[in-house]
């Protein structure tokens, strides 16, 4: 039996009529939590727009979900109140159309590769770890900046490698994710002592 794209499961649940709340979503995906919760956390942040620290709810519920994978959780636990966090909020329906087209996008050139790598604990735990490594460098990126892009860009292309088991895609994850955060660090660096000047 030919397993459901990712775009597929994502696209049925964002048209079903109950609210998009971050605990639905983890209903719907069980196991595959993780992954599909990291992308729909972190594509708001890999966005190449300065979002002016906005997004610093949704970046430090993923590293809080990412020491769950690093300390060996399987399923996600949230607090009752987090579940109720709406995803997408006012323009909904835009994110999640503009969301699985790049999703879509992704899956016409992604296909299992070194499967056996995904799936143990251990590959677990490495993903925790870059996820955490990534979002916090999001997180610290200055205001305004758009430096959290290529950070955010590199969870949301991890966790897709995960989901398609594709180790060239989680390679190309990594790459993006350590781009963005030499970028966050030289170039965040420099508009830090602009501002600085100005101010």
């Amino acid at each position: 039996m030919i397993e459901e794209k990712v775009s597929a499961r994502l696209e049925r649940w964002f048209r079903q009529d109950e609210p998009k709340t971050l605990g639905s979503l983890i209903m719907a995906f069980g196991e595959k939590a993780f992954a599909v919760v990291f992308i729909v956390l972190m594509s708001v942040p890999a966005l190449p727009l300065p979002t002016g620290g906005v997004t610093h709810v949704l970046e430090i519920v993923t590293m809080l979900l990412s020491l769950e994978l690093i300390v060996g959780r399987r399923t996600i636990w949230l607090p009752e109140r987090w579940k109720r966090l709406e995803i997408g909020g006012s323009s909904g329906e835009r994110f999640a159309r503009s969301l699985i087209k790049r999703i879509r996008w992704v899956e016409r050139f992604s296909h299992p590769r070194v499967r056996q790598v995904f799936g143990h604990r251990l590959s677990g735990v490495v993903f925790g770890l870059v996820v955490f490594a990534l979002s916090l460098t999001a997180f610290l990126a200055p205001p305004f900046s758009g430096l959290d892009t290529l950070p955010a860009l590199g969870v949301v292309v991890l966790a897709l490698a995960v989901l398609v088991e594709d180790l060239a895609l989680a390679v190309a994850g990594v790459v993006i994710g350590a781009i963005g955060v030499a970028a966050v660090f030289v170039l965040g660096s420099v508009v830090i002592r602009l501002l600085g000047k100005l101010f």
